[in-house]
């Protein structure tokens, strides 16, 4: 699998199935044009992907900085893409996601608790991505379904950003994009 960086972070290591990374500061994927906020300066560990996929990963999430995030991402262009992260609000986890054509829609869902880790599992079939969570890598379910692009060639990989802060330290592992 050749992955490559969009923005590379300051830090990171890919050894055996553990991918660590220290996201960068002031570092996010979001795009309202309306509110005069856009940033394309996260950090996206991808390879390109032609056709339908899927892919999976466990997130170890050592971030505790407000709106630090790190999951998984479908993308075509800075205005065309589809982000579904474990992501730090207010003192509590909540799992995100962001569909952005043009402009970026969030939607959260609060966890009961502050949990270590989580895995994501992520279908695109056609132009439809669905992405599901686990909180024990057997039991899973479906937190959003979309319709994203036409395009045939997608990137798809790993993103983690820290919007508010100087960044912050998250675990990728097993990471596996099946075609």
């Amino acid at each position: 699998m050749l992955m490559k960086w969009y923005n590379e972070p300051p830090a990171w290591e890919n050894q055996e199935d553990l991918i660590t990374v220290t996201s960068g500061a002031k570092t996010d994927f979001w795009r309202r044009i309306d509110c005069g906020y856009t940033r394309d300066n996260g950090n996206f560990y991808y390879q390109e992907v032609k056709g339908d996929f899927t892919a999976k990963v466990k997130i170890i999430n050592e971030c505790n900085n407000l709106y630090g995030q790190a999951g998984l991402m479908v993308r075509v262009d800075e205005k065309t893409w589809f982000k579904s992260t474990l992501e730090f609000v207010d003192g509590m986890q909540f799992l995100s996601v962001v569909i952005t054509n043009d402009n970026s829609d969030w939607s959260v869902v609060p966890l009961i608790k502050n949990i270590p880790y989580l895995w994501l599992y992520l279908q695109r079939r056609g132009s439809n991505v669905e992405m599901q969570y686990s909180l024990d890598s057997t039991n899973y379910t479906t937190l959003k379904t979309a319709n994203l692009t036409e395009e045939e060639v997608v990137q798809v990989g790993l993103i983690c950003a820290c919007p508010e802060s100087g960044g912050c330290r998250v675990v990728f592992q097993n990471f596996k994009i099946k075609t």
